[in-house]
């Protein structure tokens, strides 16, 4: 097996010069949607303009023994399968004089890792029926067949039989469905007694499961595994008229062990998912057998033993990023995958309480998004119900964490922020029709057209139609015999893009009022 090595194309004439070459080479062309050659002038044009709009995808050329072999170019693009996951298809133009001798399905395969560094979870591809040795090299280098569709021709208006291929890059994870929203106890659940305290458990957990929230989620710690014995008093919760020192008031809201399976049978009745964030490995052992997916909070990000254990739990993990640099969020990102850990969510999250509207930075979930190649999501200490997590929604966000409480006006530092029954159902429908309006395209990604679109597209979008019939031989004139226009009922015709081409050239054959010009109708 020879060596692969790839390299970015570059945006100047030499290297257009050589795809163009690779592209307008005859077996290229006869398996291509397009098969008539590019010409110079027009394809160096569309090589500059449309060829590097995507920089985490740029255009690559393959090497192998000193030279280059192949010409790769991606797009981001829809999941074929409807899917909330990161996707771009692929088109590979192997150098003619090494084709058949398997060097396009090493590529293939030698690419996809390539591919999933830059965040993506898919590739996808299109293949002519009847171009057998690509189908062969596709197949070979674990590509997917999905179906035999026909596919319209964008700018010729023709159509062909496709298949249609995928490569998963990840595996599919509980997260990447609806939005994920969690009601956070946090430690409102304290009430004084283990008799009120579970009372007011259950409480926390029907509210949320009435309001219908996911998952709620509780915190399990020992006051000594979180501060130094003397850490003193936090200004924060000075300010709220809390004077205990940290020691003490953890030690009163440390959640007993016992208490976990109690939670997750409650739960679990109410068909609502149990959580729980660990702050110790002894935590973690204590919440394990009972959740599904693991919390990490923001001030545990360099947790390395907690990082270690949720990895090795095989469990999806939620890790906040409150208060935390690039630096530390990269370091935690990649223990946990150093560590066998898969599946990992971000939450963007300010660590203050409450947290001002200014101070949310929810621009930073697709940066977060894109930098590190996760779903992202919001841990929201902000004081109103449905302004935050609707605009993380917006913008990506696939997860929504909140803190609940019944009365703001109860004793502990998280109930004044926390939102009330009323208010939980109200954001819980705010988010279901947000989610419902953004869809299921992911914010780095491209504009596809919906199913209800399709309809008055092929009736609506415009082409170049003939004004009049037209009589093989006849020239056209836009304006006269020819005009951009929408199609209705009648064949659509080619993009308007070509109406100078078309502009003073003569009819290859007989075309009727209101038919569309296809290629090849002019010369």
């Amino acid at each position: 097996m020879t060596e692969i090595h790839f390299e970015c194309v570059q945006r100047n004439k030499e290297h257009a010069e050589i795809i163009l070459q690779w592209r307008n080479d005859p077996e290229t062309l006869r398996m291509s949607f397009h098969q008539q050659p590019k010409e110079w002038e027009s394809f160096y044009r569309e090589f500059c303009e449309e060829y590097f709009n995507f920089p985490d995808l740029p255009p690559i050329f393959a090497w192998t023994n000193g030279q280059r072999v192949a010409f790769l170019r991606f797009r981001p693009v829809q999941n074929p399968l409807g899917k909330i996951r990161r996707c771009c298809d692929i088109s590979i133009n192997v150098l003619p004089a090494v084709r058949g001798q398997g060097v396009g399905t090493q590529i293939l395969k030698e690419m996809q890792h390539w591919v999933r560094q830059q965040g993506y979870d898919d590739v996808y591809a299109e293949v002519k029926v009847e171009n057998a040795p690509s189908r062969k090299a596709f197949e070979a280098a674990g590509f997917e067949l999905i179906d035999e569709v026909e596919k319209e021709i964008f700018d010729t208006g023709e159509s062909v039989v496709i298949c249609r291929y995928l490569a998963p890059l990840r595996e599919e994870v509980i997260l990447r469905g609806k939005v994920l929203i969690i009601a956070e106890a946090g430690s409102n659940w304290r009430m004084g007694t283990p008799k009120r305290d579970l009372a007011m458990a259950k409480a926390l957990i029907e509210m949320a499961a009435e309001a219908g929230a996911d998952a709620v989620k509780f915190q399990t710690y020992r006051p000594e595994t979180i501060y130094v014995p003397n850490a003193g008093k936090s200004n924060y919760l000075s300010e709220a008229g809390i004077e205990e020192e940290m020691a003490v008031m953890f030690e009163d809201l440390a959640m007993p062990y016992e208490m976990v399976p109690r939670l997750a049978e409650m739960c679990q009745a109410h068909k609502v998912q149990f959580m729980s964030s660990a702050f110790s490995p002894d935590d973690f052992a204590a919440v394990d057998p009972y959740v599904t997916l693991h919390k990490i909070a923001s001030y545990e990000i360099g947790h390395i033993h907690l990082l270690t254990l949720a990895a090795k739990s095989g469990k999806p993990l939620l890790l906040s990023t409150g208060a935390a640099t690039e630096e530390e969020i990269a370091w935690g990102v990649n223990t946990f995958y150093q560590q066998g850990g898969r599946d990992l969510t971000l939450l963007q999250c300010t660590a203050c309480y409450p947290a001002w509207p200014e101070a949310l930075h929810l621009r930073t979930l697709p940066w977060l998004q894109k930098r590190f190649g996760v779903e992202v999501g919001l841990s929201d200490h902000s004081s109103h119900p449905v302004y935050a997590p609707v605009a993380a929604v917006a913008l990506g966000a696939k997860v929504i964490e909140k803190h609940v409480t019944l009365d703001k006006a109860l004793p502990g530092p998280d109930h004044a922020f926390a939102i009330t029954p009323s208010e939980l159902k109200e954001m819980v429908m705010a988010i279901r029709q947000a989610e419902k309006m953004v869809g299921k395209l992911p914010e780095y990604e491209v504009k596809g057209i919906d199913p209800t679109e399709q309809e008055l597209r092929l009736f609506a979008r415009r082409g170049i139609q003939a004004l009049k019939a037209i009589r093989k031989g006849e020239v056209f004139s836009e304006g006269t015999n020819i005009a951009i226009l929408r199609p209705g009922e009648q064949p659509q015709g080619v993009h308007p893009r070509y109406i100078d081409e078309i502009d003073g050239k003569r009819a290859e054959r007989d075309i009727p009022l209101g038919h569309g010009l296809k290629k090849g109708d002019w010369k």
